[in-house]
């Protein structure tokens, strides 16, 4: 495999997830909560998720952020992690509180 092709991957599994129908250009959006509902809405529509609509759409969101990695803006990735935020509000999950 050449170094282009392999880099992509992750490009592929976003575009065309076998567990979830996305909206284009999702993860660049500028409103977090706007995120979170269009993840949350592909989840709970998906008949082809294996876990609960929570967990896929958190997963997705959080596969986008690990594999853009340092080529994410701050800016973006910040209002990403906000998304992920809002998305545990959406579902009524607990706040994440910081270890550090």
């Amino acid at each position: 495999m050449t170094g282009r092709r392999r880099s992509r991957w992750s490009q592929r599994v976003t575009g065309y997830s076998n567990a979830l129908d996305l909206e284009p250009g999702v993860f660049t959006w500028r409103d977090p909560r706007r995120i979170a509902r269009s993840l949350q809405a592909s989840a709970e529509t998906s008949t082809r998720r294996k876990a609960e609509p929570f967990r896929s759409a958190m997963s997705m969101l959080v596969f986008y952020i690990n594999r853009a990695g340092a080529n994410l803006p701050a800016v973006q990735r910040r209002r990403l992690e906000a998304a992920k935020g809002e998305l545990r509000a959406l579902y009524g999950r607990p706040r994440r509180t910081r270890t550090r």
